[in-house]
């Protein structure tokens, strides 16, 4: 039996990504801040009796990703990372407070690169294993009022196309997973990291990335296609690195390969009904 790692798992993507991976057979770690919130994954691995176990990691902290991989490795060697503990925020960049926009980078940056060097020598040694980085479509598409978020999507793209070279040549597959609007709990988590105020002189912007994210939310990605997609990626015959998920994130995939940012940035200045237009032919998007 082939062993996983799934990172934030609490809900959302993860809780839906570790139980797909126990029904095609894997063991799965699910990890998390704090277990008190395993409640529904462990109920829900009980109910089907999968073969999910419960750690707690916090991947923002070095220590405890040491601690959680140790025990992890004690019982058996690792064959898939899925990094998807992640959190966001929303506020223009001028007022952005610098600890915040560390604390997104702690997350979803640098506890992906944590979480990598914990498993990465073990399976280069091996010569097998996978590792699956969840980004964002934001990740494809700077997303103006959310900087800190998107620059570090932005950072793990890098990060993942760059190792994906440097670990092909040991038979470890890196894959890049790109969720457009997927209706999950970060919006939530990450709900005290904003700071909107419809009197700022940046509430055109803010207004205009809502009503994006409401686009997204009438035809979401569900956490459990974005599951099914993980599966796809690791076990195609056909590997490759990006894998968008949902209408919205393929259309800024589309667009990133086609290069249309710098019409993009200079419908920063075009009114209401320009910037729309814009936008939907850029993107295909309708706001």
């Amino acid at each position: 039996m082939k062993t996983a790692v799934v990172t934030g798992t609490s809900s959302g993507i993860g809780l839906e990504t570790s139980l797909t991976l126990s029904r095609h057979g894997f063991k799965v770690f699910a990890a998390m801040r704090s277990l008190d919130r395993g409640e529904e994954l462990v109920d829900r691995a009980r109910q089907e009796a999968l073969d999910i176990q419960v750690i707690e990691m916090d991947v923002s902290d070095s220590k405890s990703v040491t601690t959680a991989f140790a025990e992890i490795l004690k019982e058996s060697p690792i064959d898939l990372l899925v990094n998807n503990a992640g959190i966001s925020g929303s506020a223009p960049l001028e007022i952005t407070p610098e600890a915040e926009h560390k604390a997104i980078f702690e997350t979803n940056y640098f506890g992906v690169v944590r979480c990598i060097q914990a498993v990465a020598g073990s399976m280069r040694q091996r010569g097998v294993g996978s590792i699956v980085n969840v980004s964002s479509a934001a990740g494809l598409f700077a997303t103006p009022t959310q900087i800190p978020y998107s620059a570090s999507k932005w950072a793990v793209e890098c990060l993942t196309e760059a190792l994906a070279f440097e670990l092909k040549p040991f038979g470890i597959r890196v894959v890049c997973i790109e969720p457009g609007v997927v209706q999950t709990s970060i919006f939530q988590n990450s709900a005290k990291m904003s700071h909107f105020d419809k009197h700022s002189p940046y509430a055109p912007a803010m207004r205009r990335i809502g009503r994006l994210f409401a686009a997204g939310l009438k035809h979401p990605s569900s956490a459990e296609q974005v599951a099914s997609t993980i599966i796809d990626a690791v076990t195609t015959t056909a590997p490759k690195l990006r894998w968008p998920v949902g209408d919205d994130a393929q259309s800024f995939y589309d667009a990133k390969v086609s290069g249309h940012v710098d019409e993009w940035i200079d419908g920063a200045e075009c009114d209401e009904e320009e910037y729309e237009a814009l936008f939907n032919r850029l993107y295909g998007i309708q706001l």
